[in-house]
């Protein structure tokens, strides 16, 4: 078979019946099958699924069995395709062809071991984190579709090539199994699609952009989410490649002060002031939220640990498993 798509699901929702919708009616020259790996929903999921038939397969873990990593490598194990596309439950293909242009994506060439697509907001979404999405992904498309360590040296001295070269989301992307197989996923809590992307560039592989197979994924988190969040990114990135989002309470108060201004420049020239106030009038809050994020996230290994499991969105999302 040529593709698996995996979907580890808890507790989804309404929308992962629009997911699975699109999902199932994606157009490509091959069969393919969906595989969901459900860590203890409760709002019939499971059931929902079942009833779809054969061409979804349902496996079940008790929710503590639960990890990023650890999770996605068992279904990626179970799966019969040459290529597994990774989604979450609330990552929304955006158009029928999704899935064959992943595919095809990471199939262009023998030595790309994986691909990974846009992300777009859903409707609704924070006008400030939607235009920080089509900045981010526009930036790949100033870099070869298919990246590749080509500069060793400019890699150990450059945090930004690296950062180019190790960026995957595995809430829409696609792996190459056969290389998988060599380069499991890692089990962490956080970022385990980074250090994926890091360990295969590293081997030598190329790695994928697909700008056509875009996914609708966004969050809208409350002011205190957003910092938890951010804790979690810069703890990881810290602790996993060295990376200092926050390096000082300066850099707190000058990022701050900055990225305010930005969002305020960009609210009037969309015109929110008056379409959609409450968004700059929050953005003062949301990005104190981040830098604090940033900041204490970046020297979380000097906090005691209660205070870090108090901290993190990641583990208290874990303790209500």
């Amino acid at each position: 078979m040529k593709a698996t798509v995996l979907i580890p699901t808890k507790n989804p929702g309404a929308l992962f019946r629009k997911v699975m919708e699109a999902v199932l009616s994606q157009e490509t020259p091959w069969p393919y099958e969906v595989l969901v790996i459900d860590s203890g929903s409760t709002d019939g999921t499971v059931d929902y699924c079942r009833s779809l038939g054969e061409q979804v397969r349902v496996h079940t873990i008790a929710p503590q069995e639960f990890g990023h990593g650890k999770t996605r490598n068992l279904g990626i194990s179970m799966a019969k395709g040459e290529f597994v596309a990774l989604i979450t439950h609330d990552a929304l293909p955006a158009s029928p062809l999704w899935l064959r242009n992943l595919v095809g994506a990471a199939d262009q060439a023998p030595d790309v071991a994986g691909a990974f697509g846009r992300h777009l907001p859903y409707p609704g979404c924070n006008p400030f984190v939607a235009r920080d999405l089509q900045l981010h992904f526009d930036h790949f498309l100033t870099w070869p579709l298919v990246a590749r360590l080509e500069d060793r040296d400019r890699y150990q001295r450059e945090a930004g090539y690296r950062q180019v070269l190790h960026f995957f989301s595995d809430n829409n992307a696609c792996v190459r199994r056969s290389v998988w197989e060599k380069y499991p996923y890692p089990d962490v809590d956080f970022a385990e699609d980074q250090i994926w992307a890091k360990q295969i560039i590293e081997a030598g592989y190329g790695k994928a952009y697909a700008d056509d197979a875009a996914v609708y994924h966004s969050h809208n988190y409350s002011i205190v989410e957003y910092g938890r969040r951010s804790f979690d990114e810069s703890k990881a990135l810290r602790s996993l490649f060295g990376y200092r989002l926050c390096p000082s309470f300066v850099h707190l108060v000058g990022h701050f002060v900055r990225s305010t201004l930005a969002d305020w420049r960009y609210a009037k020239q969309a015109r929110l002031f008056r379409q959609a106030p409450a968004w700059p009038l929050r953005s003062p809050f949301l990005n104190l939220a981040r830098q604090l994020g940033y900041y204490l996230g970046e020297r979380a290994d000097r906090l005691p640990r209660r205070l870090v499991a108090t901290i993190s969105l990641d583990q208290s999302l874990k303790r209500r498993a």
